[in-house]
């Protein structure tokens, strides 16, 4: 069953049956799900582009128990701006839980590039699994502004290469937003994208509690400016944690 944002009568249905709406989407589209043995809230979210907080609200859930037998309302975006093929894509990936902690971004410090030439670039340096990201978001010139490019690294579930310290990268997610961000500010899109990815990729981990970081706040101070002083750290850090 699929409810839209125009099924008014739909919606007014459920919420007599005593199902909160989303504070945030009061119509937003849902699909109800029987939970299966072996079903947690984590996994459901990322079957359906979720997100567990929003599923224990519109469902009035205390934690994260769910009954087998038991039918689930799944508040589901009518889509993803940016992320759509994300999305798709990490449903066929296994994800340990616990693998991933760190979420980091950074910046390529130069205006032209992609996964592509990046990762052949990284290849030239010595990196044997390539590109050092896990992904990259463009800026409108070798790829869409604020589209997302997934690495080799997420489908392989591989440690990336963005940072000195080893142990950062194997516990951290890296991220590229293309563009020199000592001299300009990231696009809009590419901000959009980002919150988008990093918003799903805290509920694809399944970690407790995810850290969000760029490179200068993970490298040894001094070693960098990386994402830049145009880079909206405040905002990042107030939207994320």
């Amino acid at each position: 069953m699929c409810i839209t944002r125009r099924n008014l009568i739909k919606n007014m249905a459920l919420a007599a049956m005593g199902y909160a709406f989303l504070s945030s989407d009061l119509f937003a589209k849902v699909v109800t799900h029987k939970v299966l043995p072996g079903d947690t809230l984590n996994e459901l979210a990322v079957k359906y582009g979720s997100n567990v907080n929003d599923i224990r609200r519109v469902n009035r859930l205390k934690d994260d128990r769910i009954q087998v037998g038991k039918h689930l309302i799944i508040p589901v975006p009518d889509t993803y701006q940016y992320i759509e093929r994300v999305v798709k894509t990490t449903q066929d990936i296994r994800i340990e839980p616990g693998r991933w902690k760190y979420i980091v971004t950074h910046h390529s410090a130069i205006e032209q590039g992609n996964a592509e030439s990046y990762g052949a670039y990284h290849k030239r340096r010595g990196m044997e699994n390539g590109l050092a990201y896990h992904f990259v978001i463009g800026c409108g010139l070798d790829s869409g502004n604020g589209q997302v490019e997934i690495g080799p690294r997420w489908l392989k579930q591989q440690d990336g290469g963005h940072v000195r310290t080893d142990l950062y990268n194997q516990i951290g997610i890296g991220i590229c937003m293309v563009g020199n961000f000592q001299v300009r500010k990231p696009t809009q899109a590419q901000m959009g994208a980002l919150y988008e990815l990093v918003d799903y990729l805290s509920q694809v981990v399944q970690t407790k509690r995810v850290r969000y970081a760029v490179h200068k706040e993970i490298d040894p101070p001094g070693h960098t400016v990386c994402p830049g002083r145009n880079f909206p750290l405040a905002e990042y850090h107030k939207r994320l944690g």
